[in-house]
């Protein structure tokens, strides 16, 4: 009998998301990557890609989610190398970018163009196939979905298209600022060849209706930053495990889509787990999420620099809104995450923990 695995690395990307996939068999691994964390963590970063086995370096998705530092610009280093030195092969890349805004009217940042002009230069034939090329967003594919090698079933479930829309002001600000004209991907490659930093070389559970009045007056549920509002996230199966990956993905998005779907209160979507959008902040959390998804773990990327993720009350709100006694797992262990340990050691807990090892950080899901 074949045996199947399907395990989720959040790999040590300081205060963003590097996330490794693999999935398969004994006799054949799959990999999909998300993200690539901020410029100071790309020697980790790169670490783990480095170390895969000469000759099987292939990657079945290289997913950039959305324009933010903090996930972009590990992946802007990494393609600032030739294709040929690259330490994955990846058969497609996701990335809304320039020549996605005609269908969508949608513009981004800097490091945006950035990375548009490196995928046109270095990878154009891979760039969103599934999509044919076109944005990737929900509501152009049959079901939002999209099938990998082997019978991985991506489900779209962000951005929509008027969370791309809302992103043409910031984008165009920040272009403006750096003199580059939108799209213009010459003058972006120009400006890139100038930035040095991406040079190569240098048992007790509660409910959703149980999350305290108290605390829903905390879960803001509103994350102004339109960036995060066009994060590429989807639900990812394969033989029978399951995990929502949102990047930093805006609340009201995921629960439309999840709507859309067909998903209710009733009959919620059901997952092995759930990555926590914008690494626990509670402006990405609101009660309906976890009246419409029911997961068993629930992953934080953080190691709470710059901004203190994960924030306490999206926390509690998962210890106390989880249909089931919910695992959260953290890939560092910070200040800003330790004071759950102790408290899940309680017999009275009402969830689990899970950090890397002492003087580690990244860790692994097996799902």
């Amino acid at each position: 009998m074949t045996t199947h695995f399907f395990n989720i690395e959040m790999l040590p990307a300081k205060h963003g998301d590097a996330l490794w996939i693999e999935y398969g068999t004994a006799e054949r691994t799959r990999r999909i990557l998300i993200d690539g964390g901020p410029i100071n963590a790309w020697p980790e970063v790169s670490s783990r890609l480095q170390a895969l086995p000469d000759g099987d370096q292939g990657v079945e998705l290289l997913v950039i989610s959305h324009v933010d530092t903090d996930h972009i610009e590990g992946l802007i280093r990494l393609m600032a190398e030739p294709q040929s030195r690259w330490p994955i092969a990846p058969e497609e890349i996701w990335f809304n970018g320039w020549r996605h805004i005609e269908e969508a009217n949608t513009l981004g940042g800097r490091e945006g163009e950035f990375l548009s002009a490196l995928i046109h230069r270095r990878a154009f034939d891979l760039w969103n196939t599934s999509f044919d090329g076109k944005a990737v967003c929900t509501g152009k594919l049959p079901g939002d979905a999209v099938e990998l090698a082997d019978g991985m079933r991506l489900t779209l479930v962000s951005p929509n298209a008027n969370a791309l829309s809302k992103l043409r002001k910031d984008w165009l600000k920040s272009v403006d600022k750096w003199e580059i004209d939108p799209g213009d991907l010459d003058d972006a490659w120009d400006q890139l060849v100038e930035e040095n930093k991406f040079h190569p070389g240098e048992e007790l559970t509660l409910g959703p209706g149980d999350i305290t009045d108290e605390l829903l007056d905390l879960l803001k549920g509103r994350d102004s930053s339109t960036a995060n509002g066009s994060s590429i996230g989807f639900l990812a199966e394969y033989e029978g495990m399951s995990c929502l990956l949102l990047a930093d993905a805006h609340a009201k998005v995921v629960c439309e889509s999840l709507r859309n779907l067909g998903y209710t209160v009733d009959d919620p979507l059901k997952v092995d787990a759930l990555k926590m959008p914008h690494h626990g902040s509670k402006n990405n959390i609101t009660q309906e999420m976890f009246e419409l998804i029911d997961a068993k773990n629930y992953l934080v990327s953080s190691n709470g620099d710059k901004f203190k993720h994960p924030d306490k009350e999206a926390i509690e709100a998962v210890i106390q809104g989880s249909r089931r006694k919910p695992t959260i797992w953290f890939n560092y262990r910070s200040d800003h995450n330790i004071e759950w340990k102790a408290e899940s050691l309680k017999p009275s807990a009402r969830f689990k923990t899970r950090y890397p090892a002492p003087d580690k950080s990244g860790i692994v899901v097996k799902l």
